[in-house]
């Protein structure tokens, strides 16, 4: 492993003149690090394609810039702002929660309270290292504990409370099964001896230290090198808990097990989960409904939405019955923000032309040189080109620092090739995942990952980068290729992202006479969706180079544009999947899952939508009879012969990875064109899981009919127009023989068609 170490990210994922763009980095192994502006034109370090090009820009952050490790806060927990010390009990107290444990085997872990692990101080309601509820005390000196008779059981709802009167030193465990018919993992069928109650006299009282916090979902840490930090994370989910300054009896707590508001005698604090959830979903901050309005704020962004200990399963949206949804779920490994501090800032200067950027960051040499891109896109302030290149940063956060090809048995069998590890991959995974995980990967507990962030070094958002296991470029390193091509056939082009699209609409889009998507735009929120459909539906032109595209329902929070959210359903291609009553985004409201099943197929905005994917080689596309027709024909000016793209950096072909195809039942425009389809693939790209309704044999790409990318055309309004290559090998195939090939020739024939305004070629044929 390399000696030096560089991790980095940016503030922003697009900017424009006049911004301000700040670059946190974090470095072992040296003191300072060099910086330059750069331009990235090609990513593929493939031996067919050009290599990688970058080109370096003056700017004033090129020099050394001092540079330090920043630490990481992994994990999901609640900070309760306590200005006044209230939860900072020295009299009788009682903690209660409805816990619903994920992983109470996983060592020692807080669900609320006021604790000091560096300290041994204060007193906090946790798991401990046997997996029992556990009552933590501590004076700063010593501490001491009460645990329950047995252990708490994995996705089972519990009431749990414990109390503690200083007068005698007493200390009592309260721990109640709340298992419905709907709630948990186990019925109560199930003959688990789930009760404890349990009192011991404490030999120390506890004594709270000033600067402890009061937290939910994790205790008070300290270290010298990183200083203050949250440990003994909770993961699992916690539904409404409080504090009592007083000693509440047995009937007491039976009363709040049961769902009555807890009682007024020393009534502190109560977050009660389910406040403040609009049509809109909820945010980050739990309401506290006592006296004091201690309200928490999420770290890390717990997940919200998810069902609670009174979830009765005729309900399955947060919106229908929102007081059986105050589940909040915790993850140990959960990350949206570092939270670094900056190490250099970039005013973004007025003559800098859009496109593709990157503060590269150096150090050391030979053997142990380090160099880390933090990638960004500069958008024109006021745009001018008019062709627009999409780049999909929704779908770059879907698939940020994938780990699947470590841990997840179903890769190797998608892409039917031995995996392949890069060295990042593999210091990666020693470090523990420390930057996060993407949303194909599983928290620790098994439970899927639904929230993905910029603002965290992203190690596939770097240039050179080869995806995990796969061994291929994959995503943004392949999207480059399609700027290369632009670059190489010098048209005048402008840069928007996923971003711009979803904060401005149809409005980013309009200026343009064209766009183009990159190969793999497959994550979109419903605003993205509904600028696409009304560019298109007002004379917009659009040149779809993706496969599997427009297939995730997305949601982003307006206040924070970099974190995405997403929920894996009953369908789709996923390696996960969201349980029962979890499917809404509580970024949004809206249901999650695929597009297709919320009646807004691809096939109705592009004309084709996925139909497999295999990665073990790419194939040519073959000319169909109605690439024939004079209203298309075109198109394939330059191109000899029916089949073409036998070639391709990613797999051989320019179809391939994942394809798309034409679909009358699923939206395709009555009027669309197969211009091409593609040769048969292999029985390594079996029909996708959406179109299977049995599972019966023969749905391999050698039997399967509808296994194929259809290369489809078609006008929309206004002179408007759709080209789909519906493959995401064809943007990689674009670069081969120097861009003198038939794939590049058809996206010229397109593009300089589209560039010229009014009716387009073959027009007055098209009903003929």
């Amino acid at each position: 492993m390399a000696k030096i170490r560089i991790s980095a990210y940016t503030d922003k994922i697009s900017v424009k003149a006049g911004d301000t763009l700040s670059v946190m980095a974090s470095a072992e192994g040296t003191d300072s690090v060099h910086a330059a502006l750069v331009r990235l034109i090609h990513g593929d370090e493939h031996p067919d394609g050009p290599g990688f090009i970058e080109e370096k820009v003056a700017s004033p952050v090129e020099r050394d810039w001092p540079v330090r490790k920043q630490y990481v806060q992994k994990g999901n927990f609640l900070r309760v702002a306590d200005p006044k010390g209230q939860l900072a009990v020295a009299g009788a107290v009682t903690l209660h929660a409805y816990i619903f444990p994920t992983m109470p085997n996983d060592g020692r872990q807080a669900i609320l309270g006021r604790w000091s692990v560096d300290g041994t101080r204060g007193c906090a309601l946790g798991i401990g290292a046997s997996g029992r509820l556990e009552f933590w005390v501590g004076d700063g000196t010593a501490a001491d504990s009460v645990t329950a008779e047995v252990p708490l059981i994995a996705r089972v709802w519990y009431f749990v409370a414990a109390s503690f009167d200083p007068a005698t030193r007493t200390a009592t465990i309260y721990q109640e099964p709340v298992i419905n018919r709907y709630n948990s993992l186990l019925s109560k069928i199930v003959p688990y001896d789930y009760r404890s109650h349990v009192s011991q006299v404490l030999r120390v009282r506890p004594a709270h230290g000033p600067d402890t916090p009061f937290l939910i979902g994790g205790a008070s840490d300290h270290n010298p090198s990183r200083g203050g930090f949250v440990s003994a994370l909770y993961s699992g989910k916690i539904d409404r808990c409080g504090v009592q300054a007083a000693v509440l009896d047995r009937a007491a707590l039976d009363a709040i097990r049961n769902g009555v508001r807890p009682p007024e005698a020393g009534f502190l604090a109560y977050w009660d989960t389910t406040e403040g959830y609009t049509d809109r979903g909820i945010g980050d901050e739990v309401r506290d409904t006592g006296p004091h309005a201690l309200h928490a704020v999420g770290i890390n962004r717990p997940v919200r939405c998810q069902t609670g200990w009174n979830w009765a399963g005729r309900n399955d949206c947060f919106r229908l019955a929102p007081k059986e949804f105050g589940g909040i779920e915790f993850h140990n490994d959960a990350l949206t923000d570092c939270h670094w501090q900056p190490t250099l800032t970039l005013d973004i200067p007025a003559d800098l032309k859009s496109g593709v950027y990157a503060v590269k960051l150096t150090a050391g040499d030979g053997q142990s040189a380090a160099e880390e891109y933090t990638t960004f896109f500069v958008r024109a302030a006021t745009p001018r080109a008019p062709i627009c290149l999409l780049m999909p940063t929704a779908s770059y956060l879907a698939y940020a620092n994938f780990q699947g090809a470590f841990d997840g048995a179903f890769l190797q069998s998608i892409t039917a090739v031995t995996p392949v590890f890069a060295e990042v991959d593999i210091e990666v995974y020693k470090n523990d995942v420390e930057f996060g995980l993407s949303t194909y990967d599983t928290h620790n507990d098994g439970s899927g990952v639904c929230h993905s962030s910029y603002h965290r070094p992203l190690f596939n958002m770097r240039p050179k980068y080869r995806f995990t296991g796969v061994g291929g470029v994959w995503q943004f390193p392949a999207d480059l290729s399609i700027v290369a091509w632009l670059e190489h056939m010098k048209y005048d082009y402008e840069i928007l992202t996923d971003e711009d699209l979803h904060r401005d609409g149809v409005a980013a889009l309009k200026p343009y006479s064209m766009v183009l998507n990159a190969t793999h735009c497959e994550y979109y929120s419903e605003p993205m969706m509904d600028a696409t459909e009304d560019y298109l539906a007002g004379g917009g032109r659009l040149l779809y180079l993706s496969g599997n595209g427009y297939y995730w329902v997305v949601g982003f929070r307006p206040d924070e544009p970099w974190v995405m959210e997403v929920r894996k359903l009953e369908a789709g291609s996923r390696a996960w999947q969201a349980r029962a009553g979890e499917h809404y985004l509580a970024s949004t409201g809206e249901r999650s899952g695929l597009w297709r099943h919320r009646n807004r197929a691809p096939q109705k905005l592009v004309g084709t939508g996925f139909s497999s994917e295999g990665m073990d080689g790419s194939v040519p596309y073959r000319r169909m009879p109605d690439g024939y027709h004079r209203s298309v024909s075109w198109i394939f000016a330059g191109v000899e012969g029916e089949v073409f793209g036998d070639f391709g950096l990613a797999g051989g072909g320019a179809a391939g990875i994942e394809i798309d195809r034409y679909d009358l039942a699923q939206g395709t425009p009555p009027h669309a064109r197969i211009l091409a389809s593609s040769e048969p693939f292999t029985d390594n790209y079996p029909l996708v899981q959406e179109d299977i309704m049995f599972m019966t044999p023969g749905l391999g790409g050698t039997q399967h009919p509808w296994v194929r990318a259809d290369m489809t055309y078609f006008t929309t309004p206004e002179h408007g127009a759709v080209f789909s290559a519906s493959s995401i090998a064809w943007g990689s195939a674009l670069p081969c023989h120097k861009f003198d090939n038939s794939v590049s020739r058809i996206m010229k024939n397109v593009v300089d068609a589209f560039l010229k305004p009014g009716l387009l070629p073959g027009s007055e044929f098209d009903a003929k």
